[in-house]
């Protein structure tokens, strides 16, 4: 295991910087971890962050940056001085699940966005001879657990200026990437007429059959799903007695393809899913899809090579399980913001082998063990951001990837598009 002796000398500056820090960034940490607080509602874990930042010489922080529970801080020159500017971004989670609380890790999120900033920014201050001028901002990106803060932040513009943004994820494995699809929820109420159960059904409305009826349907639907497709859900609400014939119930599905392109394709024909049950039935459908659609994650190989690079030089044994390398797949609002701006979104180990949203990781993201881990994942991440910075031509290499996998992928959604609307000419 590396002790980072033999790197560069700026990469051990760099390294040295946020070990000096780390007993600060463990009490942010676990500040955050012992109070999980759920979507759109992180205000303490929040304000400790933007306390953290202020405290910090020379970061300028906007406190609620776009939304109430976002915040940006920066370090640099800005953007109203003359001359480009590379502005390099650090990205911070901080929303828990209810019930298991911090089971997915976002503390830590938190603490390698703010580590990793405070690294680079300590190195580049104290560097006069860097090729390009240079901002380090830090945004804090509330509600990825539901909802997608990062989507609201990307339609007010909030990512609007940075080259590059770079982020974490807690896991079970060191991987530059694990497979992220595109999902949208959504939310299928059926209304019906509540009747006596016993004494006169007939004159009622059940809408208890609808749900159940749209429930069959999607997993009779699955023998015709694409082997990569997922559909899961679950029954809200299924009415109230047994002998009061439901008038309401309420279901909520995730709907999950590979890309972007094919969700389009998903959702149509879970919708005709959900519309026979009420056509069958009699009762009135609503079908209401989430504000935010979640999209793939578009991959920069050479964000990841230069990220598997340093994290080596570290001693990080990265995954070459291609079972999880393949089919491991989640959702992110990451993944959104990679149509945007270039960016990485690597997974990394933290000492134990406890699954994600399990009681099991929520002790493991607040176990001192996980520290030594989130801050080598915060020195590859910083690194990988100072190789960018220092060598222009790595930074063109990124963007020009950029501008390829994003046209491949613009080309498959509008193959897609062609494809479906054959389809329904047929």
């Amino acid at each position: 295991m590396s002790d980072g002796s033999d790197l560069p000398e700026l990469k051990q500056r760099l390294c040295c910087c946020i070990d000096e820090s780390a007993e600060k960034l463990r009490s942010l940490s676990q500040d955050i971890w012992s109070c999980p607080e759920l979507a759109y509602e992180e205000t303490k874990s929040h304000d400790r962050l933007v306390e953290f930042f202020s405290q910090e010489t020379g970061w300028r922080v906007d406190s609620h940056f776009k939304l109430q529970t976002a915040f940006r801080a920066t370090w640099g020159p800005g953007g109203s001085e003359q001359g480009h500017v590379i502005n390099v971004g650090f990205l911070c989670e901080y929303d828990a699940l209810p019930g298991i609380g911090h089971a997915c890790g976002h503390n830590l999120i938190a603490e390698v966005g703010a580590a990793a900033a405070l690294g680079l920014k300590a190195v580049l201050e104290n560097t006069q001879d860097l090729p390009v001028r240079v901002q380090v901002t830090v945004l804090g990106t509330p509600a990825e657990e539901d909802g997608g803060g990062k989507i609201d932040m990307l339609r007010e513009g909030a990512f609007e200026g940075l080259d590059v943004v770079f982020m974490a994820h807690p896991s079970k494995e060191d991987a530059a990437y694990l497979p992220c699809v595109a999902e949208h929820d959504v939310t299928i109420k059926y209304h019906g007429k509540a009747s006596h159960a016993s004494a006169y059904p007939w004159e009622g409305i059940n809408a208890l059959d609808a749900a159940v009826l749209c429930y069959n349907n999607l997993s009779v639907l699955r023998q015709q799903m694409k082997p990569d497709w997922r559909v899961h859900g679950i029954i809200k609400h299924g009415g109230e007695k047994p002998n009061i014939i439901p008038a309401y119930t309420e279901l909520m599905y995730y709907l999950r393809t590979p890309s972007r392109a094919e969700l389009p394709v998903l959702k149509a024909k879970a919708e005709r899913c959900f519309r026979s049950a009420a056509e069958a039935t009699g009762c009135q459908v609503e079908v209401e899809f989430a504000r935010n659609q979640f999209d793939n994650m578009l991959r920069i190989p050479a964000l990841e090579e230069l990220y598997e690079r340093n994290g080596r030089a570290l001693g990080m044994d990265f995954t070459t399980d291609k079972a999880v390398l393949q089919d491991e797949s989640g959702s992110t609002d990451f993944g959104n913001v990679t149509f945007v701006v270039p960016g990485i979104h690597p997974y990394f180990y933290i000492g134990s082998k406890a699954l994600n949203h399990t009681e099991e990781y929520t002790v493991a993201a607040g176990d001192d063990r996980a520290q030594f881990f989130t801050l080598r994942t915060a020195k590859a991440l910083a690194m990988t951001a100072l190789d960018v910075l220092m060598h222009p031509e790595l930074l063109q290499r990124v963007k020009q990837e950029f501008t390829e996998v994003k046209l491949k992928e613009e080309r498959t959604l509008r193959g897609e598009h062609t494809e479906q609307a054959a389809e329904h000419t047929d």
